[in-house]
């Protein structure tokens, strides 16, 4: 260890009570010098030393070394020299240099730092402290002059500098501290800070002058987080709205924010919306985003963190945008507290990051700039080599898969799925009217879900608490509660017999499969997180109906697997990518063409992206089968929602699929009637 930097931080103080854990710019005092000091690249070994457990718990956070400083150097006479000794002899060895650095300094720059450093190591001097560069005249109570002659005013060009002390850090030589005791021996050297930095905290006072200059001092770093969750208005709006004569509202948004939710859900990166107001102009946005919305909240963080542990988000890398105090309970909850320049004081107090650019004129789009900062774009992959198969490559078209009336397979209509899931919400009525929305949009079938929660739901997410629609209740209370029972399957069943429409579901567990053959559904779907799962695999094979398989997050080796228990007599694969939602260089759709060649079996596509320029792609690639989400509302409360395609999106869908299963045709080269009168009008030949 060549430099060890050493922050006394006792839990008393005189001036603010428990002062380094006060925050600046949302990070306590004791973490903004922790890292300043991990961030600068001369120090080897940060310790905090410390009476107090609030303190140590900050400081290991942010990457320092605890040393508990006994209670006889953690008074208020107690000098930071003694914290330093202290810290020396704990650890057991003497560095080159050691620091002193204080709290009392939010904006210490790590550059300052290692500039200071450089000179003790050079031998340019023995300790060299942060100095501000001051012309000041100073003067003592007594209206004697300090540093000047009262008689002669001499022009600042004219006058030799003096520094201020700032008290941010003390770089020393280790050996002469130890045999001075003090802070000052030898040849002292000063490393001049800028103004900016050289703020300290004694009173109250100080404290809200750095808080207010925190969001211009700090450099924006990167946001390195998995969810951003914000308010709507003030954050997608500049907190106005525009009301006509008949009441209806409009509010300004800012084209670039949605990019930058495009960008943020193409990373990865989840998004939500939360709203006090029950407002159809957040929904409509939000719809228009593809991101959940949820409104109509009177206790936001509530909703907050039962979403957190629905989604199993660590709350210390989400961050959370608000702009009025409504939202300080959410601000509090996460790890990155965010506002934007013009909220409330309150609000810009409790934030880490105050953003530049306004609500509605592009913040969230500044956000989002800043955790894809964090997000470096990873070299491609090589590509990996295809295993080898106990499958041979097909180069025939495989045989048509018959579903009731309908024959899947290569010259056959596309076989058109609506995914109602659990988009029904556990209301058999939603489950009727999305039927109907399957049905007017020319939909072959219709796709539910069946659980036994008892089974599926994990033991550590069952006693999670959930706010839903129908009050606060445990995570398993809810799936029971959203779950369809026999009564409500067979209205499922009357219904889609009464509208001409087959339906079946995706069995998640052994007594689902058995409670689907009672009801005698045509088929099977295998979900992707299923294929795994090789004892519902075989409970499948025995009903020897026809089974959809979807191979999303699979490796081939998964695969083959799955059909070695399945078989590939009355198989039908479905390409996917268990990506919410898909962006489109992770739809892959020529893994359509390997899937078919590898198992001579049809294979279709199950799409999660938005809009419908994949799924449309996947039937020119040969899919002989698409299976979409459908929702009544995007914008409904649920999880499978936002990926969903509304009524008029399916029904655009199958409409084009009709039209491009016409546009393919049968690959037969001719002239076609409408062809003739151009040809005998146009056709020159010559020999």
């Amino acid at each position: 260890m060549r430099v060890l930097a050493v922050v006394p931080a006792r839990g008393g103080s005189v001036g603010v009570p428990l002062k380094n854990l006060e925050r600046v710019g949302g990070i306590p005092l004791v973490s903004r010098a922790v890292s300043a000091l991990v961030r600068a690249e001369s120090v080897d070994t940060v310790v905090v030393s410390t009476d107090h457990a609030g303190i140590a718990a900050a400081a290991e956070a942010a990457g320092a070394r605890v040393v508990d400083r006994p209670a006889d150097i953690a008074g208020s006479t107690a000098s930071s020299e003694s914290a330093v000794l202290h810290a020396l002899a704990s650890l057991g060895e003497t560095p080159e240099v050691v620091l002193l650095v204080q709290c009392t300094s939010a904006f210490i720059d790590p550059a300052d730092v290692d500039a200071a450093v450089a000179k003790v190591l050079s031998g340019e001097a023995d300790v060299v402290f942060s100095g501000l560069e001051t012309y000041e005249f100073i003067w003592t109570e007594a209206g004697e002059g300090v540093n000047h002659d009262p008689a002669t005013r001499p022009r600042r060009q004219d006058r030799e500098p003096h520094f201020r002390e700032t008290g941010a850090f003390y770089a020393m030589r280790a050996q002469g501290f130890l045999e001075a005791g003090h802070r000052f021996f030898g040849t002292v050297a000063v490393q001049p800070v800028k103004s900016v930095t050289a703020h300290e905290i004694d009173t109250p006072e100080d404290l809200e002058i750095v808080r207010a200059l925190a969001h211009v001092v700090d450099t924006p770093l990167p946001i390195d987080v998995d969810a951003v969750v914000t308010d709507f208005d003030g954050v997608h709006t500049d907190d106005r709205a525009f009301v006509d004569s008949e009441g209806r509202e409009m509010v300004s948004v800012s084209r670039a924010d949605g990019m930058g939710v495009s960008l943020l859900l193409r990373a990865g990166v989840k998004v939500l919306v939360l709203s006090t107001e029950q407002n159809p102009v957040v929904a409509a946005r939000a719809r228009k985003l593809g991101v959940p919305v949820l409104q109509g909240l009177s206790a936001k963080q509530n909703a907050l963190a039962d979403w957190l542990a629905i989604e199993g988000l660590d709350p210390e890398r989400v961050a959370y945008v608000g702009n009025d105090v409504n939202d300080l309970g959410c601000m509090a909850l996460v790890g990155w507290p965010v506002t934007v320049p013009e909220a409330h004081a309150e609000v810009r107090k409790a934030a880490r990051v105050v953003l530049t650019h306004g609500g509605g004129a592009g913040a969230v789009r500044e956000l989002a700039d800043r955790v894809l900062a964090a997000r470096p774009a990873a070299p491609a992959p090589a590509p990996a080599p295809v295993p080898a198969s106990r499958f041979r490559t097909v180069t025939v078209e495989p045989k048509a898969v018959a579903i009731g009336e309908k024959l899947l397979g290569a010259g056959h209509p596309v076989y058109v799925i609506g995914e109602i899931g659990i988009n029904h919400n556990g209301d058999v009525e939603i489950a009727k009217k999305l039927i109907d929305v399957a049905v007017e949009a020319g939909c072959d079938a219709v796709k539910f879900q069946k659980r036994t929660p008892e089974i599926c739901v994990p033991m550590e997410q069952r006693s999670q608490i959930r706010q839903t629609p129908w009050g606060e209740m445990t995570y398993m209370e809810y799936k029971i509660r959203t779950e369809f029972g026999k009564d409500e399957y067979q209205q499922i069943a009357l219904y889609c017999a009464q509208k001409g429409i087959d339906w079946f579901a995706s069995p998640w567990d052994v007594p689902s499969v058995e409670f689907l053959e009672n009801m005698n559904v045509l088929t099977h779907k295998v979900a992707s997180a299923s294929i795994t799962d090789h004892e519902l695999l075989r409970a499948l094979a025995e009903t020897r109906k026809p089974i959809l398989l979807s191979t999303g997050m699979s490796t081939l080796e998964e695969i083959d697997a799955a059909v070695d228990i399945l078989g590939t007599q009355n198989l039908v694969m479905m390409h996917a990518t268990s990506t919410y939602p898909l962006p489109p260089e992770e739809a892959n759709l020529r893994t359509i063409q390997t899937l078919r060649e590898r198992y001579g079996v049809p294979v279709g596509y199950s799409g999660h992206e938005r809009g419908l320029q994949i799924s449309l792609a996947a039937v020119t690639l040969g899919a002989v089968t698409v299976e979409r989400h459908i929702t009544l509302d995007r914008t409904m409360w649920g999880s499978d929602h936002a990926a969903s395609l509304e009524p008029s999106g399916l029904e655009h869908l199958v409409r084009d699929i009709r039209i491009i299963e016409k546009a393919l045709g049968d690959g037969v080269k001719r002239v076609f009637p409408g062809e003739e009168a151009p040809r005998a009008r146009l056709r020159r030949v010559t020999v």
